[in-house]
């Protein structure tokens, strides 16, 4: 394509913004709405990712060794646990271990165990896939001089089941929301398209091609995705900011943390106008291919 010819569907996109001037601002005022809602849904989603994330990575089995196991026992155990498939570490806490962080944990009333100590050895047991921590736990059940292998069971399966359903809802609701948005901006390229018809009609008459007929619309599509993606970036980049410092403070002696301030905002603002001249372009593109059949 001749730089002329691009500079003359630049132009033509520019001018149709001008002479469109409320449906353009009805179209950006849309599709502002809607990047916003689609922006504050991604900030959402990628943080709640991020937080199940960390949980699952503290998921872990905490395996009882029997009380009358030796120690060449307790080693044999810990063998046949390092060689079970999908196990990221394994940590040996002794008794006394154990009874030292309960007393950390609760109280001193607890040191009157340290002459008679009841707990058990533990082996703490950490998946390189948090989801096949029940097999791995089910595995070491069967292992001699093994009392019992606990990663709270009941609570752990409704925890993945959530954290699941919730990155598929949020998915869902993006994917709407982008198809939304590609729909508003295709019905006023469609507006704007049927008030210039006659003029389609003559260029494709006088031997204009599709793509030079297209071009224009889908520059005035991208344009209106761009537009539309500045208040968004405003104000997802300025309310995540204030989010970001109430909250990292409260979790930041906590296993969770939330997204980084940068370069997270950087990337869901590269996101924002992204989406914005993708679905931009893309509606202007199917609206104007029924026009072209003259």
């Amino acid at each position: 394509m001749k730089p002329r010819t691009i500079l003359r569907h630049f132009r033509e996109s520019l001018k149709s913004l001008g002479r469109n001037g409320w449906m353009t601002f009805a179209s950006v005022s849309a599709v502002t709405v809607t990047l916003l809602l689609v922006g504050v849904f991604v900030v959402l989603m990628l943080n709640m990712n991020k937080i199940a994330s960390d949980i699952e990575k503290d998921v872990e089995v905490r395996v009882l060794v029997e009380l009358g196991a030796e120690e060449p026992q307790i080693e044999e155990l810990q063998t046949n646990i390092e060689q079970i498939n999908g196990i990221e570490s394994i940590d040996f806490s002794s008794k006394e271990d154990e009874l030292r962080n309960l007393m950390e944990d609760m109280g001193e009333d607890f040191r009157l165990f340290e002459q008679d100590n009841p707990l058990y050895d533990v082996f703490i047991v950490k998946a390189e896939n948090p989801v096949e921590t029940q097999r791995i736990a089910n595995e070491i059940k069967g292992f001699e001089n093994v009392n019992d292998a606990l990663y709270g069971e009941a609570k752990i399966e409704r925890l993945f089941s959530f954290l699941q359903m919730s990155r598929n809802v949020g998915l869902v609701l993006i994917i709407g929301l982008l198809f939304t948005a590609m729909f508003l901006i295709s019905n006023t390229i469609k507006i704007t398209i049927v008030a210039r018809r006659k003029e389609i009609e003559i260029m494709k008459l006088v031997g204009a091609t599709n793509w030079f007929v297209r071009w224009p619309f889908i520059l005035e599509g991208l344009w209106l995705g761009v537009l539309g993606s500045i208040i968004p970036i405003a104000i997802v980049s300025t309310g995540y900011y204030y989010a970001y410092q109430f909250i990292e403070p409260k979790l930041r002696n906590h296993f969770i943390q939330i997204l980084d301030y940068t370069p997270f905002i950087y990337q869901v603002n590269f996101l924002i106008i992204l989406m914005g001249c993708l679905i931009g372009a893309w509606g202007s593109f199917m609206s104007v291919r029924k026009f072209l059949r003259v």
